[in-house]
C-alpha cells in the first residue's frame, strides 16, 4: 500500500532520535530544515552528528534508550540496527500516540521520510513508497535543477496577494493565472 503524502507542522512538536550513526545523522539533517526541537539519545555519535547537535544547540543524552523516553515526544526516529529495539519502541509509541519511524523497517513505521526538494518556502516531496529510494533521489535531483532560484520572490508576492485581495472566485482565478504564467515563463 502507498503512503499518504502529508506535510506536518512541527511547531511545538518535540522529536526524539534514537541512534547517533550515519543514518541518524541523515535523518537529523532532514529534520533541521524544519525544526530545532530535537533530542538525541545514543551511546555514541558520529562526528557529523556531534557537530550538528552542537551547532544547533540540540539536547543530547549519551546513553541507551530506556522505556518511557518517548512519553513527551510527538515523533520518534529509531535509527539503530537493533530490530527488536525498533519493534519495542514502535509498540511503545502506540501507548503515547507518538508517530514512529524505524529506519529501514517499514513494519515499525507510521511514516517514511520522502526525498524532497526545499527552496525557501517551496517544498516538494517525492516517494516511491519504498519501491525505489534511488529513483526518488534521482527524480529529486532532476526537479531541483528545474526550479528557478527566484522562486521565493514569486512565492512572497503570491503570499502578499493572498493576504491583500479579498477571497473569492476572482482572486482564485487571478492567482491561478499568475502561477501558470510563472511556470510557463521559467522554462523559456
Amino acid at each position: 500500500m502507498s503512503y499518504f503524502p502529508a506535510f506536518l507542522k512541527l511547531d511545538n512538536k518535540k522529536i526524539l532520535i534514537v541512534g547517533g550513526g550515519y543514518i541518524a545523522h541523515e535523518k537529523l539533517e532532514h529534520l533541521l530544515d524544519f525544526t530545532k526541537d530535537i533530542t538525541v539519545v545514543a551511546l555514541e555519535l558520529s562526528d557529523k552528528m556531534l557537530n550538528d547537535i552542537s551547532e544547533n544547540s540540540l539536547v543530547y543524552e549519551q546513553r541507551e534508550y530506556k522505556v518511557g523516553d518517548i512519553k513527551d515526544f510527538a515523533i520518534v526516529i529509531v535509527a539503530v540496527d537493533d530490530i527488536p529495539l525498533q519493534a519495542e519502541i514502535f509498540q511503545e509509541s502506540k501507548k503515547y500516540n507518538c508517530l514512529c519511524n524505524s529506519v529501514d523497517s517499514v513494519d515499525y513505521c507510521d511514516f517514511i521520510f520522502p526525498s524532497y526538494v526545499k527552496k525557501d518556502d517551496l517544498t516538494i516531496a517525492i516517494s516511491t513508497s519504498g519501491a525505489s529510494p534511488a529513483m526518488a533521489k534521482h527524480l529529486r535531483i532532476y526537479l531541483q535543477n528545474l526550479i528557478p532560484d527566484g522562486i521565493n520572490d514569486f512565492l512572497k508576492e503570491m503570499k502578499n496577494l493572498r493576504k491583500t485581495i479579498p477571497k473569492g472566485k476572482d482572486r482564485m482565478k487571478m492567482l491561478d493565472e499568475k502561477a501558470k504564467n510563472y511556470i510557463k515563463n521559467w522554462s523559456k
